[in-house]
């Protein structure tokens, strides 16, 4: 059974995890040195890109003639 593509390309799924891994690491470190509580808009984009990333592998998995409609 193949396995369709889903609507990132090979290249933005790498951006996506760079981005992502990023932010993650971004979040603790900057909540360390920031009195303020701005450290959580990293904690925000990071769920935002996680979120692709996970919408992308669940169009990887799905079946080709499922998306069709057919």
């Amino acid at each position: 059974m193949r396995q369709s593509s889903g609507f990132l390309s090979v290249r933005q799924r790498r951006f996506a995890w760079l981005g992502f891994l990023l932010a993650a690491l971004q979040a603790p470190v900057s909540a360390m040195l920031v009195s303020d509580d701005s450290w959580l808009f990293s904690v925000v984009v990071a769920v935002m890109v996680a979120t692709v990333i996970i919408a992308d592998d669940a169009a990887r998995q799905r079946p080709a003639d499922a998306r069709s409609g057919e």
